[in-house]
């Protein structure tokens, strides 16, 4: 059974609340880092790879988790993902072109199926025993393309993440893949610790009343860890003014409802309603709705293929609500990534430590910790 932690925001963040998510936190010894301090991948799940969009009859090429992959649609339109190296002479297929359902490499013209299998050797019959590829699992859901990285036995496809909030047809998405010269973790931790947006985003969705009010809330899930912060009686941010959803000259109670799973997704419901209309109580209808998608695929142990979605419930035809919330998400992002890649170099310094821990870390601690579990049982699989 699940049990909430609150945390109110005029206390200290006592030993006890520590005690509560457990001291390991801060002991180094217990969590897998390699030798400069970066914690390894999960490989057993689904990440994301591409959006729809990206992905065309064209070889895309992407490195996650340190692979090198190759990812193109063939004849009928379905994503394939191959390792993106000829077996051959090591040229990536990726310089190669597609050709019908399958991908010729573009040094010598061997071609390979979806499979991974090499089918043609130019003026040569026989077929080498060892020209193939690795071939990954693959899925398209949610305007996503979505690659599963370990055992292919064990890829089922009903461990991807719920992203329908993206795809129904009563909102209205807008996205972008952004590239982060930093650890995917940090990116994690950015998106569930929001008290930053009182200082890094003063232009956009924070303003400084939101560092100095509000409570957490934060509940483990089957998936991770859900965190609930709600910011009472503040001024709406200016990009909530400009949604023109929102009575003007009104204060607001503010919401962000952040549910992380395991181990690199991130969905985050905000919003703001009239203050003392029921938002503190999680009546949420009637207020200025708005959720962003986030799943953050890690490229390298210092770099990150950042994929989100600003998702909204009003003026579903609007362009200029479009031009809006992109424009702005967009900002708010690239804040962040100064502040992430800043963050990253200093650490790779220095090392990482959660010595000074704040109350405010509740949720990536959590989540930092859920994701230590999932090393720690694949490390125990590989082991046996």
């Amino acid at each position: 059974m699940s049990v909430d932690i609150e945390i109110d925001a005029m206390t200290d963040f006592s030993l006890r609340l520590i005690a509560s998510f457990g001291r390991h936190f801060f002991r180094h010894d217990l969590f897998y880092f390699n030798p400069k301090g970066i914690a390894m991948f999960v490989r057993n799940s689904w990440y994301v790879i591409g959006g729809s969009d990206e992905v065309t009859t064209t070889p895309l090429a992407r490195k996650i988790l340190g692979d090198s992959v190759v990812i193109y649609r063939n004849l009928s339109g379905r994503p394939v993902a191959l390792e993106d190296r000829c077996p051959h002479r090591h040229l990536p297929l990726s310089m190669g072109t597609v050709q019908g359902d399958e991908i010729r490499c573009g040094y010598h013209g061997m071609k390979f199926d979806a499979s991974g299998e090499c089918v043609e050797v130019p003026n040569q019959d026989n077929i080498p025993n060892k020209a193939c590829v690795r071939a990954y699992p693959v899925e398209e859901r949610f305007g996503w393309i979505w690659i599963w990285t370990g055992d292919k036995d064990e890829a089922d496809v009903s461990l991807i993440p719920d992203f329908s909030v993206m795809s129904r047809p009563d909102r209205k998405s807008v996205g972008k893949t952004n590239y982060v010269k930093a650890n995917y973790q940090l990116v994690t931790d950015n998106l569930m610790d929001l008290s930053h947006v009182a200082f890094v985003h003063t232009t956009t969705i924070g303003n400084n009343e939101m560092g100095e009010k509000g409570s957490m809330r934060l509940t483990p899930t089957e998936a991770g860890v859900r965190v609930v912060r709600h910011i009472n009686d503040v001024p709406p941010p200016p990009t909530y003014l400009r949604t023109k959803q929102l009575p003007i000259g009104k204060n607001i109670d503010r919401w962000n409802v952040i549910e992380f799973m395991a181990p690199c997704f991130i969905i985050i419901h905000v919003g703001g309603k009239v203050a003392g209309c029921g938002a503190l109580d999680g009546d949420y209808e009637g207020g200025l709705n708005m959720w962003v998608c986030n799943a953050m695929t890690p490229e390298t142990e210092t770099s990150t293929h950042y994929f989100w979605a600003s998702v909204r419930e009003f003026a579903l035809d609007s362009t200029e609500v479009d031009d809006l919330l992109f424009s702005n998400v967009s900002e708010a992002f690239e804040e962040d990534r100064v502040v992430l890649e800043t963050q990253q170099r200093v650490i790779a310094e220095c090392g990482d430590s959660w010595s000074s821990a704040l109350k405010a870390d509740a949720g990536c601690l959590q989540a930092r910790r859920v994701v230590d579990r999932l090393l720690r049982e694949e490390r125990h699989k590989t082991e046996q």
